[in-house]
């Protein structure tokens, strides 16, 4: 497999800004198709949407929850996951609670997670950590909470805060997880060489809007 291929397979091409239409999406799915992507991230209004565009491809429909902040009620945050799932969504992207972890309230954020993963079984599940906001503290620490809920990735950022990925939080998250968890890059990847070095530091998924760009990227 080249580099080029072996990039695109771990592509998750998003799309999450407000002004998506419907023929964004269906330009969005096409183009994951035409490349070869991993999948497609979507605002969960358009999952079922999503979910037929893609029903005859391998590609992955990827949705997300509490997105972007993060600051829902369980409860809420819970209708919207198995609503995600019961309309088709294979994977979860899911902003867990950064006021409460923020607070040191861990028990809460922990347990969050756990509930939602509970109830929406058989999708997988990436924890939004919002790297952007902690310290190199507190990234430890969330490793080790997205380990404690049983979710199968840590993703960087939602990209809607002051910064994205860095490939020191990529590093330090590898580092910490020592195989347990994978890890999602996202926030901030534009070009071939940027998803090259978070892949080189340890992400096994890039959460970009800029996928055609970057396999196009030659540079």
């Amino acid at each position: 497999m080249d580099l080029y291929s072996d990039i695109a397979r771990r592509i998750e091409h998003s799309y999450l800004k407000p002004d998506a239409t419907y023929s964004k999406i269906e330009e969005l799915c096409r183009e994951a198709v035409e490349n070869r992507f991993y999948g497609v991230c979507i605002n969960p209004f358009f999952v079922k949407f999503v979910k037929d565009l893609l029903k005859n491809t391998q590609l992955k429909v990827i949705t997300v929850i509490g997105f972007p902040l993060g600051a829902n009620k369980l409860k809420t945050k819970l209708i919207e996951a198995s609503s995600a799932v019961n309309d088709g969504a294979d994977e979860l992207d899911i902003v867990w609670n950064i006021g409460a972890f923020k607070s040191k309230d861990y028990t809460y954020v922990e347990e969050e997670l756990k509930t939602i993963i509970y109830y929406t079984q058989n999708v997988t599940h990436k924890i939004i950590v919002e790297t952007a906001y902690l310290t190199d503290e507190e990234k430890e620490k969330s490793v080790q909470i997205v380990i404690n809920s049983g979710a199968e990735f840590i993703k960087t950022s939602t990209g809607f805060a002051p910064s994205g990925a860095k490939i020191s939080d990529v590093k330090l998250f590898k580092e910490k997880a020592k195989g347990r968890i994978k890890i999602k890059a996202a926030g901030g990847i534009r070009d071939f060489k940027t998803a090259v070095s978070m892949i080189n530091a340890g992400a096994d998924r890039i959460g970009t809007s800029h996928g055609v760009d970057i396999i196009l990227d030659k540079g």
